[in-house]
């Protein structure tokens, strides 16, 4: 599971499958070099999104793949 305080870099490494919901809301976290110091939660506000929303996304996201390792 996907939390606000979980920083975005490791998101994307531990389940790079995200990278299409970033996309998606016009964030190019796996282009920027802050992604391994910001917080999910940050990097939303910085961008005027709604954090909510975008758990919902990403974690939705890890849930439609089959079983993986965490």
């Amino acid at each position: 599971m996907i939390t606000k305080d979980m920083i975005i870099g490791d998101i994307i490494r531990r389940h790079p499958e995200t990278v299409q919901v970033f996309i998606r809301h016009g964030l190019e976290c796996y282009e920027c070099q802050i992604a391994d110091l910001e917080t999910l939660e940050h990097g939303a506000g910085h961008h005027k999104l709604a954090i909510d929303q975008l758990l919902a996304e990403l974690n939705c996201e890890l849930t439609s793949l089959p079983d993986q390792p965490e």
